[in-house]
């Protein structure tokens, strides 16, 4: 299929699906989260299953816990994508064991990132700076300072856990608790414009993991035990341990996937790299550009991604669609 343009592509995904045999497909609902890197995914997914596959999709915006409990008490909407599985709580799972959903594939490969990180000039220059043992012993080389999450994100309830654990500070690193996201993004661009040192938490995907080059500061092994217990506000001594990558899925109705077994199959199949989302989102970020061009930017340059997750006929309609 020939290469999209932006403004071809944009008229597309706002066109009407194609006609196709009535009973080939019919209303379906998504969800649309409220952050960057889902809405590329669901409005990827409206346009295959539009242009691709003749259905007729109704977005639904939505955030995590909302959408997990309207699918526990209303069935509804039929499919919940970039869902973090970290943060549903118990609702979910109880959903999956009581057979109303069913997961699919990972929406994120290898999932949503976590971690502590430095500048790649930083790590180049100083490669004992890799991994946190090489930081506490050299506190200086990252400029005495470790950037935290702001208070009332999750992330700042961990780090607060695992800092004691790993002697940030009794290494003579100071915890610079932010006020804000942005400010803590505004401490990155401001160091890299510098080619200061800069050591921190961010996470991915997001715009600036996609901007900067950032490299994960190796924290250890990963220990179950010790990173449940640092998600407790109220824990005490918590040992070491490394961020795991956060399971980020699909996840449809029972309902959805008894009628709809060519859709739950491009669901299934429908996994964008970390990285490549980091990018995507980066460049929404640096053009101000919506959710839809983002996934405008995606369908024009990662043709061979998305080709390989539908089906021959849809590849098909898709073919006819892209050629007008």
């Amino acid at each position: 299929m020939r290469k999209l343009t932006l403004t071809t592509a944009l008229t597309l995904l706002a066109a009407p699906a194609f006609a196709q045999d009535e009973g080939s497909c019919g209303e379906v609902s998504i969800t649309e989260m409220n952050w960057a890197s889902a809405s590329v995914v669901t409005n990827v997914a409206n346009f295959i299953m539009e242009q691709g596959y003749g259905c007729d999709v109704s977005i639904v915006p939505s955030d995590t816990v909302p959408a997990i409990t309207s699918v526990a008490e209303n069935g509804e909407p039929d499919i919940v994508t970039e869902l973090w599985v970290n943060a549903t709580g118990n609702v979910y799972e109880n959903l999956k064991e009581e057979g109303r959903v069913e997961e699919l594939g990972a929406v994120l490969d290898p999932g949503g990132i976590d971690a502590w990180w430095i500048p790649a000039y930083l790590a180049e220059e100083h490669p004992e700076l890799k991994t946190i043992d090489g930081i506490l012993e050299n506190p200086e080389l990252v400029g005495g300072r470790l950037h935290n999450c702001p208070e009332g994100w999750g992330c700042r309830v961990f780090n607060d856990n695992l800092l004691p654990a790993f002697g940030v500070e009794e290494a003579g690193i100071e915890i610079f608790n932010h006020g804000s996201g942005e400010t803590l993004a505004t401490s990155i661009a401001s160091a890299f414009e510098s080619e200061e040192p800069w050591f921190g938490y961010y996470w991915a995907p997001t715009a600036v993991i996609g901007r900067y080059d950032l490299v994960q500061v190796d924290m250890g092994e990963y220990d179950q035990e010790a990173h449940e217990a640092a998600q407790n506000p109220d824990a005490t001594d918590v040992g070491r341990t490394s961020f795991p990558p956060a399971e980020i899925k699909t996840a449809v109705t029972t309902d959805f996937s008894g009628e709809y077994p060519e859709l739950t199959e491009f669901l299934t199949n429908m996994t964008f790299e970390t990285d490549t989302m980091n990018s995507i989102v980066a460049w929404m970020e640096e053009n101000s550009a919506s959710g839809e061009e983002g996934a405008v930017y995606f369908l024009t340059n990662y043709q061979d991604t998305w080709s390989n997750w539908i089906s021959d006929s849809a590849r098909e309609n898709l073919a006819s669609v892209l050629e007008q």
